[in-house]
């Protein structure tokens, strides 16, 4: 009979959030996968639990992953843990859930502290509709894709940012959705000098120039607002013209315009090409 996994989720940042259930799980499982063992290391002894620990991380997901599914299907049980917060969201773990599930391996979840849920909360923002987009692309022309592709979404925003990546971050979500967007900055949340700043996307950015940014960082991004998303073909065209300075194909900004503004695809390309011929 095949193990278990379990997922389990670990304080973002105050080790007083850590559940009883947690702290049971974590203690009976024979073995614990971590994303960094240094880390969770650190948490096993403040609950005093020695336990084997195995490294399972973006970079090793693949070989490390088989050979977890391997003990699991042996009949040993692991718990999977991340640095802070619910492995498998933004995480590798989505591909050892994955592998469990094709392998017929039980997983159960152990619900705990989650950054993007908690910054949400803290935002300020509407919280009854909203996308979680992770981390953004290290590669500009896939990461302004990505912001685009966007340009119309009127539910709440959420991004994960390192800090030595926030001011360029925030620069191109200028560029894409306007300085006059609001945004909430969350930051060491659940710690000591939890910080929550409320402001435009501009102001964000003008703050961050002139002061270095510290901790990782929640951006939580207003949606559109009704009035930016028009119906007629102007509007349509412009967009489309805008996606492609983005770095979108025609064929891509055409698509994705025409669904945004619900106009005719056949007749939006052929208004692109015009417009582009001009410019020529």
């Amino acid at each position: 009979m095949s193990g278990k996994l379990y997922l389990v989720g670990t304080p973002i940042g105050n080790l007083g959030d850590i559940s009883p259930r947690c702290a049971e799980t974590l203690a009976e499982v024979d073995f614990i996968a971590a994303e960094d063992t240094r880390v969770s290391r650190k948490l096993l002894n403040h609950l005093d639990i020695h336990k084997s620990l195995v490294s399972y991380y973006e970079h090793n997901s693949r070989e490390s992953g088989r050979r977890i599914v391997d003990r699991l299907l042996a009949g040993e049980s692991c718990a999977l843990v991340t640095d802070a917060g619910m492995p498998a969201i933004s995480d590798p773990g989505e591909d050892l859930v994955r592998l469990c599930a094709e392998a017929g391996v039980e997983v159960v979840a152990v619900p705990g502290p989650t950054a993007a849920l908690t910054a949400l909360a803290l935002s300020g923002l509407p919280t009854g509709r909203f996308t979680f987009e992770g981390f953004l692309s290290v590669t500009r022309k896939v990461r302004m894709e990505h912001l685009a592709s966007l340009r119309g979404e009127r539910r709440t925003m959420i991004f994960y940012e390192a800090p030595h990546k926030l001011l360029q971050t925030l620069g191109d979500l200028c560029d894409v959705f306007g300085e006059e967007r609001q945004v909430a900055l969350c930051r060491e949340m659940t710690k000591l000098h939890e910080e929550v700043i409320r402001c435009t996307l501009g102001e964000a950015r003008a703050r961050f120039t002139e002061s270095e940014p510290r901790g990782e960082f929640v951006l939580v991004v207003a949606g559109a607002p009704e009035e930016e998303k028009a119906d007629d073909g102007e509007g349509a065209l412009a967009r489309a013209l805008e996606l492609a300075s983005f770095g979108l194909s025609a064929r891509d900004a055409v698509r994705q315009a025409s669904e945004e503004f619900r106009v005719s695809r056949s007749a939006l390309y052929r208004a692109f090409q015009q417009a582009k011929e001009k410019e020529e």
